[in-house]
């Protein structure tokens, strides 16, 4: 979608932080971080929860979870930290998103 502020970044048109990437996603860190450790995951794909989600994009979804896992381990904030799917306009923004939040030193 051309207007949406993740189609840009995943077309490379809007910089960005970028963590992981990979055929089916992208991880970038978040400009307005809400942790020390705060990336947003998105598809690749401009997919929207109300219109567009389908069964078929079930292995997505589960994509963009285990995606989250490796980077919390390799980033060693796998002892504790929050997964967040945005779903609707949040932000101005609709396409599917998944935070990825962690870092906190008392869990260190």
């Amino acid at each position: 979608m051309k207007t949406c502020l993740f189609c840009k970044i995943i077309n490379k048109e809007i910089p960005a932080e970028i963590v992981y990437e990979d055929d089916k996603v992208m991880a970038f860190k978040d400009i307005n971080p809400l942790a020390p450790f705060h990336l947003l995951i998105v598809p690749k794909r401009h997919i929207q929860w109300e219109d567009q989600f389908k069964e078929k994009d079930l292995l997505l979804f589960s994509h963009l979870i285990f995606v989250a896992k490796k980077i919390a381990v390799k980033q060693k904030i796998n002892k504790a930290y929050k997964l967040v799917f945005n779903i609707g306009k949040t932000a101005d923004i609709n396409h599917i998103h998944l935070h990825l939040l962690g870092g906190w030193k008392k869990y260190s």
